[in-house]
């Protein structure tokens, strides 16, 4: 059961620490059962209370992490069931599959394709982040190992999904230095395959026929000391799959049952059998309600555009707009002597602005700058946008790099128009439309007539 700050504060070393500096006082330990600062932050705290007051305090589903060096991932420690309560802690992360039952051309295929999706939106990296390598049944504990080392080179953290002792063994003896998830564990094997996945100092995937069989499974595990694990809750259907998933959430965050306070594993590929739309349909849905890992038949763009922006909607502060980082952007094949829109740095506005853009086909070089995230007519009233602000990064940014001097500024702030030119010598400043809808018709026009 959590603690109160009063029970931290009867437990602190000190009732006034002004001579040291440090925090502990009746504030810190508010601050401490409210989650809004760690226990480790006073360093007065004997090692076994701060070991028991940690364990009190920490949030009700653990982080366990799991890759290594540039590859390492958190996964879990949610403390809310829903975003606009607080905030999202550690991204969903999706893993293609691979299967022992491939030909080494399909897995190859496989593999070759989950590095292709690699982009960037909106300063956030986005790409296949993880290989799902699946033992099928009858698979020999060898062939096994060599598939494991083939998707090891991929450079990509691995989740095993292998149920015998042996070919776990085998797999781990090439990829246990990355820190892969071994997902083996079942009601029948779990004592096994702990004891396997503690020597290689690796997290441990829980599975079951039911949501009551993973928790005795998961508390048996507990029981004996590993509390390094991850909740595969991928049942047989898709009902009992979203069931599971929201069970074992809601049961460590609103009922703080610890035993399901693990990240959670939901296998899309499965449950859709090959249906691509179901597939997708699947993991935006277990994105949000509520799996740690989706494991997707493969990664391609159709798949991972979609799915990301979700993602990156999802786990994104919300008292923290999206931004676009300042700078210029060319569009449909722009070069210095394009005409110059500028706009806000808010990715809402800068995606549909430059979307509109593209469709019209008009080279033209889109400038962005800071703004504070804002909307336009927000950061107008707020003066994060302004004539001076505008002069100053065009001067500063634009002038020596374009040698057009038309510029086109958004049309709700149409009375910034003449303080611009005022400020930028040289410069036309031309109003755009009020709607990005009509930037369309707006600049075939202007083109039409030679005003580009």
């Amino acid at each position: 059961m959590a603690l109160t700050g009063i029970q931290i504060f009867k437990l602190s070393p000190k009732k006034n620490c002004k001579e040291c500096g440090s925090p502990t006082c009746m504030a810190f330990c508010m601050k401490v059962a409210q989650g809004a600062v760690d226990i480790s932050a006073c360093p007065h705290f004997s090692p076994e209370a701060m070991a028991q007051l940690s364990e009190a305090t920490a949030p009700p589903m653990k982080t366990i992490k799991f890759g290594a060096g540039e590859n390492e991932y958190a996964l879990g420690g949610e403390t809310v069931l829903y975003r606009h309560e607080k905030t999202f802690v550690n991204k969903t992360r999706y893993a293609a599959a691979i299967c022992s039952c491939m030909d080494d051309a399909a897995i190859d295929a496989k593999i070759a394709a989950a590095k292709a999706v690699d982009y960037e939106r909106i300063g956030e990296r986005m790409y296949t982040e993880a290989l799902y390598v699946n033992c099928a049944e009858g698979t020999d504990a060898a062939k096994y190992a060599d598939i494991v080392a083939k998707a090891a080179a991929a450079e990509r953290p691995l989740i095993l999904n292998v149920k015998c002792a042996e070919a776990a063994k085998a797999a781990l003896a090439v990829c246990k230095d990355a820190k892969p998830i071994l997902n083996g564990a079942t009601a029948a094997n779990a004592a096994e395959m702990s004891a396997i996945a503690t020597e290689a100092g690796v997290v441990l995937g829980v599975s079951g026929t039911s949501v009551d069989e993973l928790y005795d499974t998961v508390a048996a595990l507990e029981a004996a000391g590993n509390k390094n694990l991850v909740i595969d809750v991928t049942m047989d259907t898709i009902k009992a799959t979203y069931e599971a998933a929201v069970e074992v959430r809601r049961a460590a965050l609103k009922n703080n049952d610890r035993t399901f306070g693990y990240p959670s594993i939901v296998n899309v590929a499965k449950l859709a059998d090959g249906d691509a739309a179901l597939e997708q349909a699947l993991a935006a849905t277990f994105t949000m309600k509520y799996g740690s890992i989706v494991v997707l038949s493969e990664m391609d763009y159709a798949m991972a555009l979609p799915l990301f922006g979700l993602r990156q909607n999802l786990f994104t502060d919300p008292q923290k707009p999206m931004k676009v980082a300042p700078g210029i952007y060319p569009l449909n094949g722009a070069d210095e002597n394009s005409v110059c829109l500028t706009t806000v740095d808010f990715a809402l506005t800068y995606f549909l602005v430059s979307g509109e853009l593209e469709r019209s086909g008009v080279p033209c070089n889109l400038i962005i700058q800071d703004a504070g995230g804002l909307s336009v007519l927000t950061s107008w009233a707020a003066g994060k946008l302004s004539s001076t602000s505008v002069s100053d990064f065009m001067k500063a940014e634009v002038e020596p790099k374009i040698a057009n001097r038309k510029l086109i500024i958004p049309g709700k702030v149409a009375v910034l128009k003449g303080d611009i030119e005022a400020k930028l010598p040289g410069w036309e400043v031309i109003v755009a439309p009020q709607e990005a809808v009509q930037l369309v018709k707006f600049l075939k026009d202007m083109q039409a007539n030679g005003q580009l």
